[in-house]
C-alpha cells in the first residue's frame, strides 16, 4: 500500500536523489513569478492613478515614451531565464537525462508498456537479459519471452510492480508495444515519455524504502485511467527474498 503521507500539502515527497533539485528550482520559477506578478501590479496600480481620465484629459503621447529605460524590465527578465536555464535547468537536466550510472552499479530493468500495464523484466544469475519474441506473446507471456533460449530460462517478470533494493539506482529500458506511454513516478521526480520503436533509457536512485505510484501521465486509450501501478523499494534482504519466491513461483526451481 501506498502511504498516505508521500503526499501532503503541495509536492509529493522528494524520495530520489535528484528531487530536492528538481524542486529547488520550481521554487526559484514560483519565486521569480511572484516578485514579477507584485512588480506588475503595482505598475498598473500606479499606471491607473497617474494616467486616469481626470489627471490627464488629453492623452500626453510624449509621456509614455521612456526611452531605454523602458527595456530594463523585459531586460532583466530576458537575462533572469538564459541564468535559469543554463545554470539551474541544463545541469538538472544532464544529471536526469544523461548522467546514467554504470550499469555493474545498479539495478537493470527492461520495461514493456502496453495498453494498459507495465511489464518488467528482471535479469537471472547471468545477468542477461532473454531475447523477447513478438511472436510467442500471449496472455501468459505479454513480453514473448523466449524461455528456450539460454539467457531466459532464469528471467524473472511482473506486471505493474518494479521491484528494487535500496541502496543502488534504478536503470529503466523502456519500450512500448502499441501507443506512447509515459513513466510518472512523482516521488521521483521522473517523468518520461515512451515512444514505440525506441529504447529508451531513464534511471532513479530512491532514498528511502516503500512503495510509490506509477502513473501514466500521456492519454494512452480508453482504459488510461486505469493504468498504474507501483514501484516497491525494499531492502536488499527483502529483494533478495522476492526474487527467490518469483524464481519458485516462475521458474519452479530455487537460486
Amino acid at each position: 500500500m501506498i502511504d498516505p503521507s508521500n503526499y501532503t500539502f503541495g509536492l509529493p515527497i522528494a524520495a530520489s536523489t535528484y528531487a530536492s533539485k528538481v524542486d529547488k528550482s520550481l521554487d526559484i520559477v514560483h519565486a521569480a513569478m511572484a516578485v514579477i506578478f507584485v512588480a506588475w501590479t503595482i505598475f498598473f496600480i500606479i499606471a491607473l492613478i497617474k494616467f486616469r481620465s481626470g489627471a490627464m484629459p488629453k492623452a500626453n503621447y510624449a509621456a509614455s515614451k521612456g526611452g531605454l529605460a523602458s527595456f530594463l524590465p523585459d531586460a532583466a527578465v530576458l537575462l533572469f531565464e538564459i541564468w535559469l536555464i543554463f545554470v539551474v535547468g541544463l545541469p538538472i537536466y544532464a544529471e536526469i537525462k544523461e548522467n546514467i550510472p554504470a550499469a555493474e552499479n545498479a539495478t537493470v530493468v527492461n520495461m514493456v508498456s502496453e495498453q494498459f500495464a507495465w511489464t518488467f523484466q528482471y535479469a537471472g544469475a547471468d545477468g542477461v537479459f532473454g531475447d523477447l519474441d513478438p511472436k510467442l506473446m500471449n496472455a501468459n507471456n505479454q513480453l514473448g519471452l523466449d524461455r528456450t533460449h539460454p539467457s531466459a530460462k532464469d528471467d524473472i517478470v511482473s506486471i505493474n510492480e518494479l521491484h528494487a533494493p535500496l541502496g543502488k539506482p534504478v536503470i529503466l529500458y523502456m519500450s512500448s508495444k502499441d501507443v506512447i506511454h509515459s513513466f510518472f513516478v512523482p516521488e521521483f521526480r521522473v517523468k518520461q515519455d515512451v515512444v514505440p520503436g525506441m529504447r529508451i533509457p531513464l534511471w532513479f536512485d530512491a532514498l528511502k524504502t516503500g512503495r510509490y505510484e506509477i502513473g501514466c501521465a500521456q492519454l494512452c486509450g480508453l482504459g488510461h485511467y486505469r493504468m498504474r501501478g507501483e514501484v516497491v523499494i525494499e531492502t536488499p534482504e527483502e529483494h533478495a527474498a522476492w526474487l527467490e519466491a518469483c524464481r519458485l513461483e516462475q521458474l519452479g526451481t530455487p537460486s
